[in-house]
């Protein structure tokens, strides 16, 4: 369950998928993969629902797949057998989630109230899902209730958009929220899948929240560093703050004291959530120098550079404070 809880927080965002026909199953994974979402849940509300995991399972093994809508043990069988890698149920049914735990397959089962979460927690399990978030009271809901459970995490589900998204992922105990604003049903119905990818990718970027931070100049030595930031500091009129390694300039520019990665320089970026952007630039075949990373007095990674030049310049990944 571990395995499949980390990836689940790598994502942050898990389209809830209804797939009436089983033809339109292949064109819908590939869309929520371009547009950086390479995770689906498909709800067992339609005859097809089997089928269409199989069909992704066979045909892009590199997506991660669950089973949702889950009602009995025979669906969980037949997810399973189609290849699904987690089960996700509205509510909790303490006959399917036994059947799960039983099994060792990793159940997250919808949980509304304190006496859930106890049941859930009763059978070993670390992750639930809030289900329906907003019409339950929403990420505050969750605070309230995640307070006496330190441990428990969670997957809120129902009423989450573009536009909310962020105040739910941005509590430390949500790991990822399912949404079916990019997987309409509508749209699949009617083929509009450059049109999921649109929105796939704008639920991504809101996510992640990209936002240039500094450019850094190489230079030779600590005197050719301090030149560069006077000529810069005075041109613009920006203090200058002097560290062990660099001069920053303002907030913008920062003038390192000898060469480091990138033949000019590197140009920084932050983001809301450095391990999601890791992996979803990762899922887009991007590489990066894991010799860079940089953590902060927790051990959480707050740093790292992606592998190779552009211009000239490096690039790298900030977490944002």
């Amino acid at each position: 369950m571990q395995q499949i809880l980390n990836k689940l927080e790598a994502f942050g965002i898990v389209p809830v998928i209804k797939i009436d026909r089983v033809e339109d199953t292949l064109p819908l994974a590939k869309a929520l993969c371009k547009g950086g979402l390479p995770i689906a849940e498909i709800t067992f509300r339609t005859a097809c629902a089997k089928e269409a995991i199989k069909t992704i399972t066979t045909h892009l093994p590199e997506m991660l797949v669950g089973a949702g809508t889950i009602l009995t043990t025979e669906q969980v069988d037949q997810a399973v057998e189609a290849g699904a890698s987690f089960i996700v149920s509205p509510g909790f049914n303490p006959k399917v989630v036994k059947y799960c735990v039983d099994k060792g397959i990793p159940i997250i089962p919808g949980c509304i109230n304190p006496s859930d979460i106890e049941r859930a927690i009763e059978l070993g399990l670390e992750l639930v899902k809030f289900f329906p978030a907003e019409a339950s009271g929403g990420v505050e809901m969750i605070k309230e209730m995640a307070a006496p459970y330190t441990t428990m995490k969670f997957m809120p589900t129902g009423g989450i958009t573009v536009k909310n998204l962020n105040e739910y992922l941005s509590f430390d105990k949500v790991i990822a929220c399912g949404g079916v604003w990019m997987v309409d049903t509508g749209l699949i119905n009617s083929g509009q899948f450059d049109k999921i990818t649109e929105l796939t990718r704008e639920a991504v970027s809101e996510m992640l929240g990209f936002e240039l931070a500094h450019i850094g100049i190489n230079t030779a030595s600590a005197d050719e560093a301090k030149k560069v930031a006077d000529d810069i500091a005075s041109l613009f009129n920006q203090p200058i703050n002097d560290g062990n390694s660099s001069l920053f300039v303002g907030n913008g520019v920062e003038v390192l004291k000898a060469p480091y990665l990138g033949a000019n320089g590197h140009v920084a970026y932050k983001t809301n959530y450095l391990q999601r952007a890791i992996n979803y630039l990762k899922a887009r075949n991007v590489e990066f120098d894991e010799d860079s990373a940089k953590y902060d007095d927790k051990g959480n990674r707050v740093a790292i550079y992606i592998k190779g030049d552009k211009g000239g310049f490096a690039f790298h990944l900030l977490q944002k404070k």
